[in-house]
């Protein structure tokens, strides 16, 4: 996603101590459910037959979306420190709350040992930083602003809205590490259920707190812009879905779909990819023709490769679950078409 700059460069937000004027409920609805639906429901990792778990879900990632892009909102931040933001929300959900970047593996098929070292999955970690952090935090973030243009500047929250979604978030988080560890692994996976020793737990604090203090360090950094021409929309687009599915493969070998792999190629082949993304990204995204149809176009390329990526495996999905992943996938395709032809549309005005 755009490391660089997510948002429209037009108007300027209400600073951190200033009152925000509340847009509606519509921005922060639409916010809670795509941060779940895009990263879990699309994907696939969510299905028909178990939806329930997305409350929780919305509790976990649509609140924490929201809270990330209230905070960059909020300190007038650009997109490094959203994607900072979404790096702390992903290490909470590895570390802190349902530990699967520290517990052994649950799913069978992968060997309990590949790519853990010192009580720490860093191939998981690695993957689940990336896709966590772009898929439930910067791709639902830029379409929700895409859908609410006039919007995206502003603050959605007063402070009782923040102090309700921190409470939300911390119910929230509860609720998925007792469904995970104290449940699911146990009685759905069955195997044992694990205690992480407790400094790794503050040191997954540790690390949340300074991606925050991070984040807000940057909030006066700017991507300088340059007289270049960033590529057509279509590139852009083709280019985030190639990167998008290159990230599932990655994913896809966390999982032992390689187990005889030497982890070191997948740990520096994605860090690389990785890099590779964002400074592509960041220099497109800095350049002077950078438009909310290249904005559009890096989410949509982002989302379709997780949709497609996500049938990986799909062949042992019951019908119910591949019909309903076919749906929803078809679901979203239709409303990337419509914000194509909306913002389409609106540019044509703005330009004649």
């Amino acid at each position: 996603m755009n490391p660089a700059q997510t948002t429209s460069s037009a108007g300027t937000p209400p600073g951190l101590g200033a009152r925000p004027r509340i847009p509606g409920i519509g921005p922060v609805l639409t916010l809670l459910l795509l941060a779940p639906l895009v990263a879990e429901v699309l994907s696939g990792a969510t299905r028909l037959s178990y939806i329930f778990v997305l409350v929780p879900e919305i509790m976990v990632w649509g609140v924490g979306a929201l809270l990330a892009r209230e905070a960059t909102r909020r300190w007038q931040a650009g997109g490094r420190s959203l994607l900072l933001l979404g790096l702390a929300l992903a290490i909470a959900e590895e570390i802190v709350i349902q530990q699967t970047s520290l517990a052994p593996y649950a799913w069978a098929g992968t060997s309990a040992t590949y790519g853990r070292a010192v009580d720490v999955n860093w191939l998981w970690l690695l993957a689940m930083l990336g896709y966590e952090s772009v898929w439930v935090v910067l791709a639902p973030v830029q379409i929700t602003e895409l859908l609410f243009p006039s919007r995206r500047v502003e603050p959605w929250l007063r402070r009782r809205g923040l102090a309700i979604s921190g409470i939300v978030f911390i119910i929230g988080s509860f609720i998925a590490w007792f469904a995970w560890t104290q449940n699911a692994r146990p009685k759905v996976f069955h195997v044992a259920k694990y205690q992480p020793p407790a400094w790794q737990l503050l040191m997954g604090v540790a690390v949340i707190a300074l991606l925050i203090l991070g984040a807000y360090k940057l909030r006066a950094s700017r991507c300088g812009q340059h007289g270049q021409k960033t590529p057509s929309p279509w590139v852009v687009g083709l280019a985030a879905f190639i990167l998008g599915l290159g990230w599932y493969v990655l994913i896809a070998i966390a999982y032992g779909a390689i187990p005889t792999l030497p982890i070191g190629i997948p740990l520096l082949g994605g860090s690389l990819w990785a890099g590779v993304a964002f400074l592509m990204i960041e220099r497109w995204s800095a350049c002077l023709n950078w438009q909310d149809g290249h904005r559009l176009a890096l989410a949509s390329g982002a989302v379709v490769a997780c949709m497609v990526g996500g049938f990986g495996g799909s062949s042992l999905w019951p019908r119910i679950d591949l019909i309903g992943k076919v749906v929803m996938n078809l679901m979203a395709v239709i409303l990337l078409v419509y914000l194509a032809i909306r913002q389409r549309n609106r540019s044509s005005r703005e330009s004649s």
